[in-house]
């Protein structure tokens, strides 16, 4: 008998463990006082099942800094104000050429409405196949607006995430928390690489009507999902010199005057890129330069 007692308390314990775990395992919301917090999140998936890390010092942005995009930033302001609004909103796809102020749009949307409810979570590429689990996370932040952000995103052939994100975007029958907006970026619209394989597939039928192959449509329906798709493109040369104007006038140097001007020209053509990004870079370099020199 003290025999079998010892293999019924070894199993009791066991099995006390196994519901430890999958307790733990389970998504499950999360402490709404983090939210009252914190207002920049991380999704952190080192120890499983992964949780959300608040981010202590959000990189801020101000949307003003941003010039050039004035038309694709108005609608997504306006889909933002939706979402905390309450109203109807749609996802967001963003892309375009690098450095053009994708990700700057997002992190300047959470320095400018943070004290309204947004929050944002930042979910790297390669643990979109928790998405699941992160918006079951979310679902106890009822009284705030979340904003699930993934900057450049694209998957290659079989990468893990793309069946999750489609799902999550439109197609799962789980619907997602409310005021849950998924927001990407993207240096080119089409997120899945297409093989001419793939485009030679497509055929036209009796009636002159093209078909895609169905590899390709199911590729190109991932982007689709995105309710709002906005370009972010380069600038011509006098948009790239108003954001040098602007940022050189920021640290104390009102005019861009003629020395300035082929500097900031030849850097742009040194980078091979007219865009924010690379007008930024400019201006740290001249600032830095002037300060090291006591100017």
């Amino acid at each position: 008998m003290s025999r079998i007692s010892r293999i019924l308390d070894r199993l009791e314990g066991v099995l006390a463990l196994g519901e430890r775990v999958l307790v733990e395992l389970a998504p499950g919301e999360t402490d709404p006082s983090l939210f009252e917090r914190h207002a920049a999140f991380r999704w952190d998936s080192g120890r499983p099942p992964g949780h959300l890390a608040a981010i202590e010092e959000p990189a801020c942005f101000d949307l003003d800094d941003l010039i050039g995009v004035g038309e694709p930033l108005a609608a997504l302001e306006r889909n933002t104000r939706q979402l905390l609004g309450g109203h109807p909103y749609n996802n967001v796809l963003l892309h375009g050429e690098r450095g053009t102020g994708k990700s700057s749009a997002v992190r300047g949307l959470l320095t400018r409405y943070a004290a309204e409810g947004l929050r944002v979570v930042e979910v790297d590429r390669a643990d979109l196949v928790h998405l699941p689990r992160i918006l079951a996370a979310l679902r106890g932040g009822k009284r705030w607006s979340f904003l699930i952000f993934c900057d450049d995103l694209s998957f290659g052939p079989g990468e893990a995430g793309y069946l999750e994100l489609k799902a999550a975007l439109d197609g799962s029958l789980v619907a997602p928390p409310l005021g849950v907006c998924i927001v990407a970026t993207s240096n080119r619209r089409s997120l899945v690489p297409q093989t001419m394989a793939e485009n030679r597939a497509a055929r036209v039928d009796e009636h002159g009507e093209l078909h895609l192959g169905e590899a390709l449509e199911e590729k190109l329906a991932l982007a689709d999902r995105f309710g709002l798709v906005l370009g972010f493109y380069n600038f011509d040369q006098s948009t790239y010199l108003a954001i040098v104007s602007h940022y050189l006038c920021q640290a104390g140097i009102a005019e861009l005057d003629d020395e300035l001007r082929r500097e900031s020209l030849r850097w742009a053509l040194s980078h091979a890129s007219r865009s924010g990004r690379t007008a930024r870079q400019f201006v740290d370099d001249v600032v830095g330069r002037l300060r090291l020199a006591g100017g």
